[in-house]
């Protein structure tokens, strides 16, 4: 069904079509609408960037193809003639019905969107730190990223790709890097004369910053693989602030509130710049991050472009950060 504000075309133009030869100068007729609209070569010439007698030639142009004259040239004035006008009516119903149908046609368009999933700590202190790189050289490119502890399904989610931190042996997709971890804490809380922190035992003096457990577990589960490696048993610290999420601990532990295990290369640019410290060395956690890409991104360049981008900061990231020991304690 037809709607209503549509005029259909007669069934014989349909049929054979509009010749070139039945219309003026399709390019030109944007500069007749202004003239028109204007009644002044020099207005018009100004708005669309011309020079007067560029105008003039157009405006001649037309008016040769129709074989009529569009305006009557007064002294210092321009006036319409009755071909003009009826030129004029068309044109600008022409143009507005164009500018309508563009604006619906891009209204119905999906705009370029990448949409990522990733935990919270993930996204905010390595992601979005480093997402400027991408967005520069995809500016036109929406990026949805959502940070949730959650699993999400990437089909019914439609996600398109998927950064979460497994153990090495059951990660699925391709790796990004491995996990490191090591104690760090705030520059003045190594330098308190008071509480030393020259060996691990010295933690049993020390405010603990973790993440909040489930109920059973142990307060320091996310320091069980450095005690570990480093053959040390369970440390009780002097007291504990426990978070739901790790970027809260790691901002704890930048206001000099205790000590919290570092997870590299998350933090290596805290390590970095000096707003952390680490004052024992680091041991692989046997975790790394994986990404996984979804069925859906293979039609979606843009998400095949951020997962090249991702590869290679996670590359740069794997060259700053040697194995066993980080080059920010070196």
């Amino acid at each position: 069904m037809r709607s209503r504000n549509v005029k259909s075309l007669p069934s014989s133009t349909v049929a054979r079509g509009i010749r070139r030869a039945e219309l003026p100068p399709l390019h030109l007729l944007y500069t007749f609408e202004a003239a028109a609209r204007a009644l002044s070569f020099t207005v018009a010439a100004g708005e669309l960037f011309l020079t007067q007698s560029a105008v003039s030639r157009q405006i001649q142009q037309v008016e040769e193809a129709l074989g009529a004259p569009l305006f009557e040239r007064r002294h210092r004035a321009l006036v319409l003639t009755e071909a003009g006008q009826v030129m004029q009516r068309a044109v600008v119903d022409c143009l507005a019905r164009l500018r309508d149908a563009t604006a619906s046609v891009r209204a119905t368009q999906p705009g370029r969107q990448i949409a990522i999933t990733t935990t919270p700590g993930f996204a905010s202190l390595w992601l979005i730190p480093r997402l400027a790189r991408f967005t520069a050289s995809h500016p036109q490119v929406d990026v949805r990223i959502s940070a949730t502890l959650e699993v999400l399904d990437l089909q019914r989610s439609a996600i398109d790709v998927s950064v979460r931190l497994t153990t090495l042996d059951k990660g699925l997709g391709r790796p990004l890097f491995e996990e490191q971890v090591l104690p760090v804490c705030a520059p003045q809380l190594l330098q308190d004369r008071s509480k030393p922190l020259q060996q691990p035992a010295d933690l049993a003096h020390h405010t603990l910053l973790a993440i909040d457990t489930p109920r059973g577990q142990s307060l320091t589960m996310d320091w069980e693989p450095w005690f570990k490696v480093m053959g040390l048993p369970e440390i009780r610290m002097k007291n504990t602030l426990r978070f739901s999420q790790y970027s809260d601990v790691v901002a704890a532990a930048v206001a000099g509130q205790g000590v919290a295990i570092g997870r590299l290369p998350l933090l290596d640019a805290l390590l970095r710049d000096g707003r952390l410290v680490a004052p024992f060395s680091g041991a692989a956690s046997h975790f790394g991050y994986f990404v996984t890409v979804a069925p859906r991104a293979a039609a979606n360049a843009d998400a095949q472009d951020f997962v090249r981008w991702l590869a290679a900061e996670g590359e740069a990231a794997r060259a700053l950060q040697p194995p066993g020991k980080p080059d920010v304690l070196a």
